[in-house]
């Protein structure tokens, strides 16, 4: 018998996340280890009157891919992948890998070119999930693997994921619409400035974060369990951005951890960037393509269900109290105009307990300490 859990999930994805309906393709794709997950989602997709179907996935196939093409092949991209992502009406993804690390000691140069050649696929899931016409939804099927890089047991990992889904609630998916109205009232304040103002203080040998972001122009969008699940950010897509910014956590990108990530940007791109470890991966991925070094998203995380760090960007990027940005590809509905292969969210803590700090808008701030100032917003206490 499998976890009721997963079952209250793929009610969520299906009826809330993406809406499926009668007459849609709905591409399940994932590990064989998220079958449960995976049956379940199958089952309330036909409930719907849907035609689902499912994209198997190996880790192992792609290390081998990874090891063993030739140029030639890192660079080819299958034009049933393209096929695909037109064709389908929702794309439900699982992340469920059983060995986070296996890409850790592959060549980052030929990450890069297998990453680059995914740019056209990139440019066009964006353009089609940013017309409506894609409804898409990514989650994660807890395994032994995550919960290893989390440092719990596994039923540990499973309560913490299921909890930052809201899914211990009576009606997760009215829990959502609930941030979602707080979400709004945030959306909608700062649809209405022009500039954002992020600071930390030094710390730890680092000189402390001091970004300013230009987001006239842009569009904040209220991410409330629609395409990440979990969910709890608001986001726009960056118009311009300078100063420095050193991020709290480990960024982990292709299953490559790095650490102390130090990037300083003039005139909308990265000009420098190092790293206490894994710098060659990091520069390796900014040189990928001509927008890998521009930011694509500025967000701030607002689930506060969500308390540590897991070293799994799906839940980091959403802890409350943080925000995070995106060197590579932006959303289209956002603003964003940057084309790459890449996207790489990288988080920033303002909590008391990494030493605090603020974002203000126009010159007002609005966000202190981790908390938004304004009541009815985001809050721990809501």
């Amino acid at each position: 018998m499998r976890d009721q859990r997963l079952d209250r999930l793929a009610e969520v994805i299906v009826g809330y996340s993406t809406k499926v309906k009668a007459g849609d393709l709905v591409g399940i794709r994932s590990d064989p280890i998220a079958m449960p997950l995976i049956e379940a989602v199958f089952e309330k997709c036909l409930e719907a009157g849907a035609h689902p179907f499912w994209e198997a996935t190996a880790d192992s196939l792609e290390n081998t891919f990874l090891e063993r093409a030739s140029d030639e092949q890192l660079a080819f991209l299958s034009p049933l992948q393209m096929q695909s992502i037109e064709a389908l009406d929702v794309r439900i993804v699982f992340w469920a890998e059983t060995n986070t690390k296996s890409m850790s000691r592959l060549d980052p140069s030929r990450q890069s070119k297998r990453s680059a050649a995914r740019r056209p696929y990139m440019k066009r899931f964006m353009e089609r999930a940013a017309a409506g016409e894609l409804r898409w939804c990514g989650t994660l099927f807890p395994t032994q693997a995550s919960a290893q890089d989390a440092e719990m047991s596994l039923r540990q990992y499973e309560d913490f994921v299921f909890k930052a889904g809201l899914l211990h609630h009576d009606d997760p998916a009215a829990s959502w619409k609930r941030l979602a109205e707080r979400q709004q009232r945030a959306v909608d304040w700062l649809n209405q400035r022009k500039e954002l103002r992020f600071r930390a203080p030094a710390g730890d040998g680092h000189d402390g974060t001091d970004l300013t972001v230009s987001v006239d122009g842009a569009t904040w969008i209220n991410c409330c369990g629609g395409e990440n699940f979990p969910d709890g950010e608001v986001f726009a897509g960056p118009q311009g951005v300078d100063g420095h910014v050193n991020y709290t956590f480990p960024a982990v990108h292709n299953g490559r951890e790095v650490e102390g990530i130090r990037l300083a940007f003039r005139n909308g791109r990265v000009v420098d960037a190092s790293a206490r470890r894994n710098e060659e991966f990091l520069i390796a991925m900014l040189d990928q393509d001509e927008g890998a070094r521009n930011l694509g998203e500025i967000a701030i995380g607002t689930n506060y269900s969500i308390t540590q760090y897991t070293r799994n960007t799906l839940f980091d990027e959403k802890i409350g109290g943080t925000f995070h940005a995106a060197v590579g590809a932006g959303y289209p509905e956002s603003g964003s105009t940057n084309e790459s292969g890449l996207h790489w969210d990288m988080v920033c803590d303002l909590r008391p307990d990494a030493g605090g700090g603020s974002i203000s808008a126009d010159g007002e701030e609005f966000f202190r300490d981790g908390r938004f100032l304004f009541d009815g917003w985001p809050s721990p206490d809501a």
